[in-house]
C-alpha cells in the first residue's frame, strides 16, 4: 500500500472490528496541527524578514559609506569605529537615532577619559583593563547615563587599553569615527534612503492587531460551543502580546523620527497621526479583551447562560480590529471599523436584555469598554466614544424598562459601565 493509501486508512478512522480508530484520529489531528504550525512559523519568519529588510539595507549602506569616508577622505588606515557607529546608530535604537548618535559620542568621551587617565597612572595589562572597565561603568552610572552610554564607555575603555600600546593617537580618530558613523546613519535615514514610515508602521501593526482579532474570534467560537479549553487557549495567546506591542511602539517612534528628519517624508506626518494616537487605546483594548476572554472562561465553567447575541458581539469586535488595520493601511478614515464596534455594542445590549449571570455581565462590560477603546483608536475623542457606546447599547432603554422587564432577575438593574 502506498503512502496515500496509508493516510486514507488513518482518515477512515475504523478498525477491522468496527470500533473507532481513536489513535488514528489523534495522529491525523496532530499531523494537521503540525502542518498548520509550520506554515505559520514560515509566514512569521518571512514577515520578520520583510519588516527588517529596509533597516538592513540602510545599515549596509551606512556602514559602507562610513568606511569609505573614514578611509579615503580622513586617511584612517583602520576605519573600524566609523562603520560600527553607523550600524549601532541604526540598529540599536530604532526611533531614537539622533539620541543614539549623542549617546555614542558621550560614551566614547567617558571611555577615552577614564582609559587615558588610568593608563597614565597604572599602565596596561589584565588587571589594569579590569580596573579601567569597572571605573568607566561606575562613572557613567554615577553621572546618570543611559545603558547605551554605559556600554559604549566600557567598550571604548577596552579599546583604549588594548590598542593604545600598538596604535598611536587612537583617541582622536575614535571621536571622529563615532561622530562620522552617527552622522552617516542619520544622513542615510533622512536623505539617501528614507523608509516609507506608513509602510513600516503597517507591517509592525499587523502582528499586534492580527493577534487581537484572532483571539477575539477564537473567544467567540468558544462561547458558541461552550468550549472552555478553546477560550483558555485564546486567553493565554493574547497574554503573550508584549513582543507585538513593543514592535508597534518602536515602529511608531521610528516613523515619527523619519517624518521629522526626512524632507521627503514630511507629507506623511498627517497620516502618521492616526497610528501615533492609536497605540495607547490599542494597548488598552488588548488588556480589556484579556479580561473579556478570562471572564468568558469562567462563564463557561459556571454554566451561566450565554445568549446568542453575545458570541456575535465578540466576533464583531474581532472584525472591527481587522477593519481598523485595513483602513489605516489604506490611509482611509476608519468608518467601517467604527460601525462594526458599535454593532458589537448593539449585539451585546441584546444579550444583556435576554439575561446573563455575573460573569456574563462582566463580559458585556468589557465588550463595551473594548469597543470604546477601538473607537478612540479610530480617532474619536474618549467622551464622544463613550456617548456612542451608551447610545448603541440602548442604556436609557435598559434603565427605564422595555425588553429587560421580561427577566428582571437575570442581570443587575443597571447597564454595565464603560471601563
Amino acid at each position: 500500500m502506498g503512502r496515500d493509501g496509508r493516510l486514507q486508512f488513518l482518515r477512515r478512522g475504523k478498525l477491522r472490528d468496527g470500533r473507532a480508530d481513536r489513535d488514528g484520529q489523534r495522529i491525523a489531528s496532530a499531523m494537521e496541527e503540525l502542518r498548520h504550525r509550520s506554515k505559520a512559523t514560515l509566514h512569521d519568519r518571512m514577515h520578520r524578514v520583510r519588516t527588517a529588510f529596509g533597516l538592513a539595507v540602510q545599515a549596509g549602506l551606512a556602514a559602507g559609506l562610513a568606511y569609505l569616508i573614514s578611509h579615503r577622505l580622513l586617511k584612517n588606515p583602520q576605519p573600524v569605529f566609523a562603520p560600527i557607529s553607523a550600524v549601532g546608530t541604526l540598529a540599536a535604537s530604532v526611533g531614537q537615532r539622533f539620541r543614539r548618535t549623542v549617546e555614542l559620542i558621550a560614551g566614547v568621551a567617558v571611555g577615552v577619559l577614564v582609559g587615558d587617565a588610568l593608563i597614565y597612572f597604572v599602565g596596561t595589562g589584565a588587571w589594569q583593563l579590569a580596573l579601567v572597565v569597572t571605573s568607566a561603568i561606575l562613572l557613567s552610572i554615577f553621572a546618570g547615563a543611559s545603558v547605551a552610554i554605559v556600554i559604549q564607555a566600557a567598550a571604548t575603555a577596552v579599546l583604549i587599553v588594548t590598542l593604545s600600546p600598538s596604535t598611536e593617537n587612537l583617541e582622536f580618530p575614535r571621536f571622529i569615527d563615532a561622530l562620522l558613523g552617527g552622522g552617516i546613519a542619520l544622513l542615510v535615514t533622512a536623505i539617501l534612503l528614507p523608509l516609507n514610515p506608513l509602510r513600516v508602521i503597517n507591517r509592525a501593526a499587523r502582528p499586534a492587531l492580527d493577534l487581537l482579532s484572532d483571539q477575539l474570534d477564537a473567544a467567540a467560537d468558544a462561547l458558541r460551543g461552550r468550549d472552555r479549553e478553546a477560550a483558555q487557549r485564546a486567553l493565554l495567546r493574547l497574554r503573550e502580546n508584549k513582543e507585538e506591542l513593543a514592535a508597534l511602539s518602536e515602529a511608531i517612534e521610528g516613523a515619527k523620527e523619519t517624518s521629522t528628519l526626512s524632507p521627503a517624508r514630511w507629507h506623511r506626518r498627517g497620516e502618521l497621526t492616526h497610528y501615533a494616537e492609536a497605540a495607547d487605546p490599542i494597548d488598552r483594548a488588548m488588556r480589556n479583551s484579556g479580561t473579556l476572554i478570562r471572564r468568558s472562561v469562567t462563564m463557561i465553567e459556571d454554566e451561566e447562560p450565554i445568549p446568542e447575541p453575545m458570541p456575535d458581539a465578540v466576533a464583531h469586535l474581532a472584525e472591527s480590529v481587522r477593519l481598523l488595520r485595513q483602513e489605516f493601511a489604506a490611509g482611509q478614515e476608519p468608518e467601517e471599523a467604527r460601525e462594526r464596534s458599535l454593532r458589537a455594542v448593539s449585539e451585546v445590549g441584546r444579550a444583556y436584555a435576554e439575561g446573563v449571570g455575573f460573569s456574563g455581565s462582566v463580559v458585556i462590560a468589557q465588550v463595551r469598554t473594548t469597543a470604546s477603546d477601538l473607537l478612540v483608536a479610530s480617532g474619536i475623542e474618549q467622551e464622544e466614544a463613550n456617548r456612542l457606546v451608551r447610545q448603541a447599547f440602548g442604556e436609557k432603554e435598559h434603565r427605564t424598562g422595555g425588553p429587560t422587564d421580561r427577566n428582571p432577575a437575570a442581570h443587575p438593574p443597571t447597564a454595565p459601565p464603560i471601563g
